[in-house]
């Protein structure tokens, strides 16, 4: 997936795509390195490490129409502030990863139909991260 150019779209469909792709990532991110650091979990982390190289874009459109200071929800809001512990670290970071991917399978049906599949076997994959968690 990493040449994938998408189809022609409204700017704030790239927007779209770019915002999810992101926090598909870092999520992914964050729990790997948890996984990796703290836990010493090679096998999660390297499970977590291989859906994260999975997610690659190089379309320059996707960083053109990023607008952040348009953002409407960039403030967070408080319960976004609050983890006890790491355990809830990781819960948010794989709720954050599975809805970003569950976003990025329902548009790419229109901008690149053949990654709506990948993006939806990255979401299963998480749900079974989740639940060995």
């Amino acid at each position: 997936m990493s040449n994938t150019k998408l189809a022609p779209l409204e700017p704030k469909i790239y927007r779209l795509i770019d915002a999810n792709l992101n926090r598909l990532k870092e999520g992914i991110r964050v729990i790997e390195d948890i996984l990796r650091y703290v836990f010493d979990n090679k096998e999660l982390a390297l499970r977590l490490k291989n859906l994260r190289h999975e997610v690659r874009f190089d379309d320059p459109k996707l960083l053109e129409y990023r607008d952040i200071k348009k953002d409407v929800l960039k403030q967070s809001i408080t319960t976004e502030m609050q983890r006890e512990n790491l355990q809830a670290i990781i819960k948010a970071n794989i709720k954050r990863a599975q809805e970003a991917a569950r976003v990025l399978e329902e548009v790419m049906k229109i901008a690149d139909p053949s990654s709506s599949e990948t993006f939806k076997k990255i979401r299963y994959e998480l749900y079974e991260i989740e639940k060995y968690l």
